[in-house]
């Protein structure tokens, strides 16, 4: 079925111009070849693209970001500044990479909340996809990391200082709190939480709304809230509706 669609799959948008005339850039911007840009966009100081990027009308590219080649990003994403994202990557609409992570303390008179300074950033690798509406946060310090061959679904939150292996998955309303690592190939189900400070081992799977409060080790399959070992879980589920019933 995926080959028989590839053939029917139309093309995407065209440009008339490669740089619209209302895209904003600044002088100092390396331009790979045969880079596309679409009205209204803005690329800032000592960003680099590599060659063949697209950029889709009202994409905001801040200062000092690299992006590689042939990566598309779709309307209305914003990369903040100094993120690095790598080779055939494609981000769909409305994503944002490198916001500020959510970091607070006590103010010094112990009545409101001081902001924490996110010094770091976010560095996504190769052939990576971020559906719309997704947030990668950048990091407090050090880097929020997002492995080669990843696929991330629309509306997902990945919280800062989180680093996601190779070919991990994460389904839509699914998030990362803080600090969370993930193995390689993991896969998290559609609104699915994890706590932060935690680490999901390399092929494991979390269910659909579990909460994982605690690490997961590799290749197990995790069930529930608070999740545990799926055919634990799934047992005191059966035990629970033969409760009901007597």
């Amino acid at each position: 079925m995926a080959k028989i669609l590839e053939l029917f799959n139309p093309s995407s948008p065209e440009f008339s111009t490669n740089i619209h005339p209302t895209a904003v850039i600044h002088e100092s911007v390396v331009l790979g070849t045969d880079c596309k840009i679409g009205a209204n966009c803005y690329v800032g100081k000592n960003v680099a693209l590599g060659k063949g990027v697209t950029l889709y009308p009202n994409v905001c590219v801040f200062d000092e970001t690299i992006i590689g080649d042939f990566t598309v990003i779709w309307s209305g994403t914003v990369i903040r500044e100094r993120c690095i994202i790598g080779n055939h990557c494609v981000f769909h609409t409305n994503v944002s990479i490198g916001a500020d992570g959510f970091g607070y303390r006590p103010s010094d008179d112990g009545r409101s909340l001081t902001k924490i300074p996110q010094i770091g950033n976010v560095i996504i690798g190769h052939h990576v996809e971020i559906g719309a509406n997704s947030c990668v946060d950048r990091a407090k310090f050090s880097s929020t990391i997002i492995g080669d061959g990843c696929k991330i679904d629309n509306l997902v939150q990945i919280a800062h200082n989180s680093n996601m292996g190779r070919s991990c998955i994460m389904a839509g309303h699914s998030g990362l709190a803080g600090s969370v690592t993930l193995g390689d190939g993991v896969i998290i189900g559609g609104s699915a939480s994890i706590k932060d400070h935690t680490t999901i081992n390399s092929g494991a799977t979390v269910g659909a709304g579990s909460g994982v409060m605690n690490d997961v080790p590799a290749g197990q399959t995790v069930l529930g809230y608070p999740a545990q070992e799926a055919k634990t879980m799934l047992k005191q589920w059966v035990s629970m509706r033969k409760l009901c019933k007597s």
